[in-house]
């Protein structure tokens, strides 16, 4: 007897897009390198590619044909459909490549979810961005920021990036300093505050002496300006605890503006006054040293003026 014929639909299965990637070896513009690379293709077609965004230069889109190319630079091209496009008001991707993304997060965002909280983080819009791009792609977080600090951070796109740098975070996190506004004019130019860190039942992290209650903790710090009752300083970490520049701001009795939690008795611009304005790392898979640093927060400036 015959088998029965299966007539049921077979499943939709992702088809990844056709991309074609181009390195750069000499200085050109964008339109003469792709009649370049792509010969068979009328001057007319590569505008549509340019005016659609299905065109990349170093993971930007570009639409502009007289764009200048140098040696090194890398042309993507989506003979598919449009490259996704990022924009999210709070979280602004400074670089991405194949392993991973730095991001500018913005105050008041989460990091990633917890148990009340599982969307609208910095994870779950980077999720939602790369999982447009590619169903099959993956985010992994690396650090965190504090919910209401600013700045700078890190995720990996791949298991090995990931595991790379928290294996060896000291030693492949070459710099990270960040802005704080604390309350009161510090007199001293720079310090250091040392303590072992340890938290309570109400989640609020303090300092202690004793290094069986609490782990070491390491902050240094430069006075920038000062001004109307503030001063603005650069502080540095040589460890990196659960609201460490928090706590120890308190320890030197300047907390830091907006931090009730800590200490501040002030809020003038409605949000804690702590930003992560450089990050300076070693990449973890191709070992090239990669430095990132953000402009200071105009209301920080104008807090102190």
């Amino acid at each position: 007897m015959p088998q029965k014929e299966n007539t049921r639909p077979a499943r939709n299965r992702f088809k990844p897009d056709t991309i074609l990637t181009f390195n750069v070896d000499g200085e050109t513009t964008l339109m003469e390198f792709l009649s370049t690379v792509m010969p068979d293709r009328k001057r007319s077609s590569i505008k549509s590619l340019l005016k659609f965004g299905s065109v990349m230069v170093n993971e930007t889109v570009t639409s502009q044909f007289n764009t200048p190319l140098i040696p090194g630079d890398v042309v993507k091209v989506n003979l598919s459909r449009t490259f996704p496009v990022f924009y999210n008001r709070r979280v602004k991707i400074v670089y991405e490549d194949d392993d991973i993304i730095v991001i500018e997060k913005g105050y008041g965002l989460l990091s990633m979810g917890n148990d009340k909280v599982k969307d609208g983080t910095a994870y779950s819009i980077l999720k939602n961005y790369l999982k447009e791009k590619d169903p099959r792609n993956k985010i992994f977080i690396i650090h965190r920021l504090d919910r209401d600090t600013s700045g700078l951070m890190m995720f990996a796109k791949t298991i090995e990036a990931k595991e790379a740098m928290q294996h060896n975070w000291n030693n492949m996190v070459l710099e990270r300093t960040y802005l704080a506004v604390v309350e009161g004019k510090v007199e001293e130019e720079s310090g250091t505050v040392k303590s072992y860190l340890a938290e309570n039942s109400q989640m609020e992290v303090y300092s202690t002496d004793n290094p069986e209650e609490g782990q070491l903790a390491v902050t240094r710090w430069k006075r920038i300006a000062t001004g109307n009752g503030y001063t603005l300083m650069e502080v540095s970490l040589d460890t990196g605890r659960k609201n460490q520049i928090r706590v120890h701001m308190k320890d030197l009795e300047h907390p830091i503006a907006g931090d009730r939690k800590y200490g501040a008795k002030s809020s003038p611009i409605h949000r804690l006054a702590l930003h992560a304005r450089t990050l300076r790392f070693v990449h973890p898979i191709t070992r090239r040293d990669m430095r990132f640093e953000t402009p200071v927060p105009a209301s920080f400036e104008k807090m102190v003026k």
